[in-house]
């Protein structure tokens, strides 16, 4: 197996030749220069598979580096170091990350070699990069599943002709997912999920027709489809129970009387009380216009079902109107859940949301999946 290369940037050479030498002891062949000239360079030329670089740099700041690397499609493993703030570093490495560069993870200084040789452990099958989880700190790094975004399998361009299409021949079906207390791990209800298994392209992922059926006014007859199919499944095993149901809507649904009234029949058709189901709107959504917003959600609380705030704390709306609105669940996003483990600004998120759910007598929904 050939010996892998790492090529460090930084304008610091004490710092540079620290990571050269605990790069050798895990069996790498390094190379360290402060010249961004040079940098580019020897990476055309030596083509070396991990990078270390240094964000605060006097000729061409690390930000700027990395930006270079995803137009050049960089493949190699990447680390960024630097002593500024833990929120900058993370930041930066965010932002590295959905331009397509592979961070293995970001590297506070001062820190301790055992983290950095985690990080230069060799990839296994599977993703898997054998670097530790930690958070923002004077000797830890942040493991790359803080801020590395997820696979996306090769997608198509789709149009409204393919939504009325897979409506047509029902290539529509939604999937069950378990909610489970997290006080005592019993199953508490199940959120149902729009997927699309297309013909020629395999699985499609929800944000890949969904904003089209909204841009088209396809969103409504996707919402019918769902209710069609989770309503006579809910049902069959969960009527009467008090396990609930939860179904997301569409900032672009039309929820007026009509709406109300086809879930009240729906529900005695299927045997469900309203009190059984959850719907769930985006804070955005509940916020486009909070007088009609309040008259609606209102109306369907009276009538016994349940209103879940969605992705909480990822929009703007005002937490005056947002305690006014009528809902009975706050649910926290889950890029703030995901994260927690790793980041100290998203567990204060969490935290916050769960202290004005708990200040305003709301459940709350931590489990953000």
């Amino acid at each position: 197996m050939a010996q892998r290369r790492l090529l460090i940037l930084d304008d610091d050479p004490g710092v540079g030749q620290t990571i050269e030498l605990i790069a050798r002891t895990a069996g790498l062949e390094t190379r360290f220069t402060s010249s961004p000239v040079q940098f580019f360079e020897w990476l055309d030329q030596w083509l070396p598979d991990h990078i270390a670089i240094d964000l605060v740099m006097p000729e061409m700041d690390g930000v700027k580096v990395l930006a270079q690397l995803a137009r050049r499609s960089c493949r190699a493993r990447i680390i960024v170091t630097s002593g500024v703030d833990g929120r900058v570093l993370d930041a930066a490495g965010r932002s590295a990350s959905e331009r397509g560069l592979d961070i293995v993870g970001v590297l506070p200084k001062p820190f301790m070699p055992s983290t950095l040789r985690r990080m230069f452990a060799p990839e296994v099958p599977g993703g898997a990069s054998g670097v530790g989880a930690g958070g923002v700190s004077a000797t830890e790094a942040v493991a790359p599943s803080s801020f590395a975004s997820p696979g996306v399998a090769k997608r198509f361009l789709v149009t409204p002709a393919d939504i009325c299409k897979g409506l047509e021949d029902d290539q529509f079906y939604a999937q069950y997912q378990p909610k489970i207390s997290c006080v005592n791990g019993a199953l508490v209800g199940f959120e149902a999920l729009m997927r699309w298994n297309h013909p020629d392209h395999g699985l499609v992922p929800p944000d890949s027709f969904i904003g089209c059926a909204e841009n088209s006014g396809l969103i409504d007859d996707l919402t019918q489809k769902m209710f069609d199919l989770s309503f006579d499944w809910f049902g069959q095993h969960f009527g009467q129970s008090p396990i609930r149901l939860s179904i997301n809507i569409s900032a672009r649904s039309r929820l007026d009387d009509g709406f109300i009234d086809n879930i009240s029949q729906r529900c005695k058709r299927c045997g469900l009380t309203p009190g059984q189901l959850i719907f769930e709107l985006t804070e955005t959504s509940a916020m486009e216009d909070p007088v009609a917003s309040l008259d609606l959600l209102t109306r369907m609380r009276m009538k016994g079902m349940h209103l879940s705030i969605d992705d909480l704390g990822t929009g703007f709306s005002s937490l005056l109107q947002l305690v006014r609105l009528p809902f009975s669940e706050l649910k926290v996003d889950k890029s703030f859940v995901m994260t927690a483990a790793n980041s100290s600004e998203s567990r204060q998120v969490v935290q916050a949301i769960v202290g004005l759910g708990r200040s305003t007598g709301y459940p709350v929904d931590r489990r953000g999946c």
